[in-house]
């Protein structure tokens, strides 16, 4: 899932597809069972198995690019935090968000409906940016992150740091002047809803 014409590079994305894909090999073909991803991380998920694939996005342009690709079963436009996501509660076995999650992007509290379109056991991957300009939101969700955590919503199964996550688009931005900056890929897995206490 990805909002807003976003580029990333190819390490980004086979960093997020490698993970996604050891610890949610349930959502491979298999049993069919859909998988959320953003734009350009779908043909490497497709490469690693993954078929059933659902694209949501409040870009035309990135659903148009999406479309093009063949590889998505159902595209469907919408603004992550701005309305629901058009799909129903736990829906798919694995949602990822790549570039979506930033200052001025998708807001954390994003994060309670993402939760809601997974399902009891599935799995979210989600990222977001290291550079200097995006450091106070890091931190806004790294809270979110773990208050969900302490609420029982999830477990958090991986928390991975990739220098070189995308190109700087300054040299302010860029990492100890490598001309990228670092990003964070999470990987939470959602805990099954707890059996009703007879009382």
């Amino acid at each position: 899932m990805v909002l807003g014409p976003v580029l990333f590079s190819t390490c980004s994305n086979d960093t997020v597809s490698g993970i996604l894909s050891k610890f949610a090999d349930d959502t491979k073909p298999s049993n069919g069972a859909p998988v959320c991803p953003s734009v350009p991380l779908s043909p490497q998920l497709h490469r690693r198995g993954f078929r059933c694939l659902h694209g949501v996005d409040g870009s035309p342009g990135m659903l148009e690019r999406a479309r093009s690709t063949g590889l998505y079963r159902e595209l469907r436009r919408c603004v992550l935090g701005q309305e629901p996501l058009p799909a129903p509660a736990e829906h798919y076995d694995a949602v990822t968000v790549v570039g979506a999650l930033g200052e001025g992007q998708g807001p954390t509290t994003a994060l309670t409906e993402l939760l809601r379109v997974t399902k009891p056991g599935g799995f979210l991957c989600l990222t977001t940016r290291s550079n200097p300009s995006n450091l106070r939101y890091k931190a806004e969700l790294e809270t979110a992150l773990a208050g969900l955590e302490r609420r029982g919503a999830w477990q958090k199964v991986l928390a991975q740091e990739v220098e070189r996550w995308e190109r700087a688009t300054s040299e302010e931005e860029s990492t100890q002047g490598t001309g990228y900056i670092s990003g964070v890929v999470y990987v939470y897995q959602k805990c099954p809803v707890p059996p009703l206490e007879e009382g």
